[in-house]
């Protein structure tokens, strides 16, 4: 199975550019991952919400393969604790055959059509975040879960 974290917009903060190039080759010693950017639009102000996001839909609907799992990360998400999202990530490394696709959208969440090609939602809290940071925290705990599923002293409970 393949990891792809695939996010709209690129990540332009120095600090978590870093830490999330870190913990993305740290996940590489576990599984084949990947984080793949789709372009944020330009000239949004003629757009409103709604057309940003079906515009934003366009561009991730390409980057989906037949196969794909697909997780938003949605507010509306189930919530995990990080024990139970390793447990889940694992009934995936077991279930799922082409990749497992987490999807960070751009900052008015998703429109209906990428909704219906999803076959999950994740929410990583009911707090806001920024979309650079989702990006970090998401790919840390990926980590996490791997290092609870290889017994090694990372996260301590």
């Amino acid at each position: 199975m393949k990891v792809l974290l695939l996010v709209v917009g690129k990540t332009t903060d120095p600090h978590f550019i870093a830490s999330i190039d870190e913990y993305s080759r740290r996940v590489g010693h576990y599984l084949s991952f990947e984080l793949k950017v789709i372009p944020e639009l330009k000239n949004t102000k003629s757009l409103s919400p709604d057309q940003q996001k079906e515009k934003e839909a366009d561009m991730l609907l390409k980057a989906f393969l037949p196969g794909d799992h697909i997780v938003l990360l949605d507010e509306h998400g189930k919530e995990f604790r990080s024990l139970e999202f390793a447990k889940w990530m694992q009934k995936k490394m077991n279930t799922v055959s082409q990749r497992l696709v987490f999807v960070v959208g751009g900052p008015y969440g998703f429109s209906p059509r990428i909704y219906r090609e999803a076959n999950e939602k994740i929410s990583l809290s009911q707090m806001t975040f920024s979309h650079q940071m989702i990006r970090l925290i998401f790919v840390e705990q990926i980590y996490r879960a791997m290092t609870i599923l290889n017994n090694e002293p990372y996260h301590h409970e």
